[in-house]
């Protein structure tokens, strides 16, 4: 018995000591996986680059070439003369506005049909046949009724953002367990703390994982907007120096336009955390 006992605490101590030992092999991986899948994609553009030599630059050359862009971001020097930093600020103005309208009305449309047949019934056609409509479709429309770039940019966000959240929103609502409704009809509770108290905690992973689908869409969405309607962003950017041939700056766009939808997506699910006490491991 006594050796039996001894065993397992021995058993228990060398657990504890490889698990001390394995959790830095994790944290290496999650930072030497992602950078080797970096790497390979630089290497693979260094590799295009120099059997196309006359057509893209190399790694280095867009370095040399955009490094006025990287160490001054924030310059002014002329009125269309901005550095990349004031671009970037100007596109996520207008994602944020427009993502942040359509989540307000998204939200209750989805908890109204999640919650309600009727209005599932009367509504799921009108989101399935403008789910798919295409962003820029939309531009048009906006530029007829606004008649300025900035607010048409905003609309066809904000109408592109709508339907991954009303989804998934609709379809946490709807999946929350009806023992959960039933006692809380026994206890002839309010249909306000109803759904406060009960649909809402159970239905926010789902709507966190709307929120940030739309929002993905959104930051790609605005690229495109901007490529058309001109002006001060991040895509204007991008076909601006296209239209000069300067393909080294448009690596860089590209480059910043990822790393800020990862850092945007990274935000959203810090968030998401927080409100639902729940670690997301993506």
């Amino acid at each position: 018995m006594i050796l039996q006992i001894n065993l397992a605490a021995m058993f228990a101590v060398v657990s504890q000591a490889m698990g001390r030992r394995v959790r830095p092999v994790i944290s290496r991986d999650r930072v030497f996986l992602p950078f080797l899948g970096f790497l390979g994609v630089i290497v693979l553009w260094w590799a295009i680059a120099l059997a196309k030599p006359e057509l893209i630059p190399t790694p280095p050359e867009a370095l040399v070439a955009n490094l006025d862009y990287i160490l001054h971001p924030f310059y002014r020097r002329g009125p269309g003369d901005l550095g990349l930093g004031w671009l970037l600020l100007a596109s996520l103005r207008r994602v944020l506005i427009g993502f942040t309208l359509g989540a307000l009305v998204a939200i209750p449309v989805g908890f109204l049909i999640g919650m309600s047949e009727k209005a599932m019934m009367a509504l799921n056609p009108v989101i399935q046949i403008f789910k798919p409509v295409s962003p820029l479709a939309w531009l048009p429309i906006a530029l007829s009724i606004f008649n300025l770039a900035d607010p048409s940019a905003i609309f066809v966000i904000f109408i592109t953002s709508l339907w991954a959240t009303i989804i998934n929103t609709a379809l946490g609502v709807s999946s929350v367990p009806k023992d959960y409704i039933d006692v809380s009809r026994v206890l002839e509770m309010p249909q306000w703390r109803r759904i406060l108290k009960i649909v809402l905690p159970a239905s926010l992973p789902y709507i966190f994982t709307g929120l940030r689908i739309s929002l993905g869409i959104a930051w790609l969405v605005i690229v495109a907007v901007e490529m058309l309607t001109g002006g001060v962003g991040i895509g204007f950017f991008v076909w601006d120096e296209w239209s000069r041939l300067n393909l080294s700056s448009v690596f860089l766009a590209v480059f910043v336009i990822g790393l800020t939808g990862l850092l945007l997506d990274f935000g959203l699910a810090q968030l998401e955390a927080l409100v639902t006490h729940r670690r997301r491991s993506v």
